[in-house]
């Protein structure tokens, strides 16, 4: 079997979203550029291999530092071995990493190994996962970093030109009249809305009653109803989930901040979502979304994959989704060259629908050439410590 015979960590930068949307205003201080960390393994076949670790995105410097010292450990060891390279790493970060960091660094380099692999064997890296359940798979728009109308409707105007019929938006508490014209706007247009109430930061959580009356109240001024609500508790209060399944009549989902699938299988047993939310550059890779997976389904409960890194990170989790028979999927809306430029046509969406990838690997595409164009630069970081601009006025979404 191949040997790996080189690792190289690969941090490149590139223009995103709008330096309108709140959240770039609010979260990217330096400006409306993100960066992205990627293991690149080589192979004594010859064969290249990316993966990827959402963590580079909020810490850059402390993903390279984490593959430095990862690197060692899998050195001039079997390539194809995926499972055994995992425990190799987790034998190295485990102690002082169980959850966290090290799982998105563990991550990219899963992720790696199963795109050498699946390129050495010139198969795509759902074949090497039983193979993919479907042709394509519904998505859904993943947006509504917005205060304003016309960047609403820019991007609803963009689902429709995909034929994309559900789109995220999102919202905190206090966004009632905002949420209640976007469920508006998007229903006119046949396009049913959940929303993100971002409390994957929260410490404290807000309530259970903050989130029912939140619900209520933008239902009380919309015929239409939302078809999801995500993280709408804090990372660290399962039980205030499944209090909330209680309380309301939609969808109650998350996941994307959990680490390790032991603790995703844990929540699902649990009953804490309705469906949950793995995303493989942060759950320690592609296996581990299966994981999930196979978990979910002994409790009849749905698996929506989470998107929002770049181009290794989505289509690490779309090819589990399409070994899996999952059956809904996200797509990160907001504009970001290099993502796209890697991608190509491996992410096609027609009809509103993901279709199935057919290139070796990933099908992902990085020359010295892209790297050239999309030099690291350490001021692209998402920061955590929010600069809050206000939203607009409430009377901005009144309707007369």
């Amino acid at each position: 079997m191949p040997k790996i015979t080189n690792v190289r960590c690969v941090l490149l930068s590139s223009s995103y979203a709008d330096a309108d949307d709140p959240e770039i205003k609010e979260c990217f201080p330096n400006g409306p550029k993100r960066t992205i960390g990627m293991v690149e393994i080589t192979l004594d076949n010859g064969v290249t291999g990316l993966g990827e670790g959402y963590l580079a995105v909020f810490a850059p410097l402390v993903f390279k530092s984490i593959v430095d010292l990862c690197t060692p450990q899998v050195m001039n060891k079997d390539g194809f071995d995926i499972a055994g390279r995992v425990r190799d790493l987790r034998s190295l970060c485990d102690y002082w990493s169980l959850q966290g960091a090290a799982r998105h660094v563990i991550a990219a380099f899963e992720i790696a190994l199963q795109d050498a692999r699946g390129k050495s064997l010139d198969v795509p890296v759902y074949e090497l996962l039983g193979g993919a359940k479907s042709a394509s798979i519904p998505i859904y728009g993943s947006g509504g970093c917005c205060d304003a109308m016309e960047q609403f409707h820019r991007e609803l105007d963009l689902l429709d030109s995909l034929g994309i019929k559900r789109y995220k938006m999102r919202s905190i508490k206090t966004d009632v009249l905002r949420t209640a014209w976007v469920l508006e706007e998007a229903g006119a247009r046949g396009i049913e809305v959940g929303v993100d109430m971002c409390q994957n930061l929260a410490d404290p959580p807000q309530d259970v009653e903050d989130v029912v009356n939140f619900v209520d109240a933008v239902h009380g001024l919309t015929d239409y109803r939302m078809i999801f609500v995500e993280e709408a508790i804090g990372p660290d209060a399962p039980e205030g989930f499944r209090q909330l399944r209680d309380r309301i009549d939609v969808d109650v989902c998350g996941g994307e901040i959990i680490t390790t699938p032991r603790e995703m299988i844990e929540r699902i047993n649990g009953d804490v979502y309705d469906f949950v939310q793995p995303d493989a550059s942060v759950m320690g890779g592609i296996s581990a979304v299966m994981d999930v997976f196979e978990a979910a389904g002994a409790k009849d409960t749905p698996v929506v994959v989470h998107a929002w890194g770049g181009a290794a990170a989505i289509m690490a989790s779309y090819h589990a989704a399409f070994a899996a028979d999952g059956k809904l999927v996200e797509y990160p809306m907001l504009d970001f060259p290099l993502g796209a430029e890697m991608m190509g046509d491996q992410g096609r969406i027609v009809d509103g629908r993901l279709i199935r990838p057919t290139a070796p690997g990933l099908g992902l595409t990085l020359t010295p050439q892209m790297e050239a164009r999309y030099p690291f630069d350490e001021t692209a970081v998402y920061s955590c410590a929010l600069i809050d601009f206000g939203p607009p006025p409430d009377s901005y979404w009144a309707r007369s």
